[in-house]
C-alpha cells in the first residue's frame, strides 16, 4: 500500500492472474505525483504484467500533473510490453483525460469490478 500521510493520495494494488490494478485514491496533484510516479513504475517493472490498470475511481482531484502520471505510465507499460488502461475514472478524473483528448487513444474501462 501506498504511504498515506503527506500526500492526500492512496495506492493499493489488486492482482488478477497477470493483470495488476493501481487503485488510486484522493488528490492527484504536484505534490502526490512524483511518489506516485516511483510507486506505480516500481510495480510495472516488478511484475511486467500484460495488463497494467490505473483505477481512478477514488479519485477527488486531478490537475495537469494526474495526466503526466498516466502519460508516463502509458510509456513505462509499453516499455515492458504492458498494456495500460484506465478503470472507472471518477468524473473529476474522466474530464481531465476527455479535456486532453487523451480517451482517444487509451482504453477506458466502465463498470469493472476490481
Amino acid at each position: 500500500m501506498f504511504p498515506k500521510g503527506l500526500v492526500k493520495m492512496e495506492i493499493t494494488e489488486t492482482k488478477n492472474g497477470r493483470e495488476v490494478v493501481a487503485r488510486i485514491t484522493g488528490e492527484i496533484d504536484h505534490h502526490s505525483a512524483g511518489v506516485a510516479r516511483e510507486w506505480l513504475d516500481g510495480m510495472i517493472e516488478n511484475e511486467q504484467p500484460p495488463r497494467f490498470g490505473m483505477d481512478l475511481s477514488g479519485v477527488t482531484f486531478c490537475d495537469s500533473s494526474g495526466l503526466g502520471l498516466v502519460m508516463g505510465r502509458m510509456r513505462k507499460c509499453g516499455a515492458v510490453g504492458s498494456e495500460l488502461f484506465i478503470v472507472n475514472p471518477s468524473a473529476e478524473a474522466e474530464k481531465i483525460l476527455q479535456i486532453a483528448g487523451m480517451d482517444k487513444f487509451l482504453k477506458i474501462e466502465k463498470g469493472v469490478k476490481v
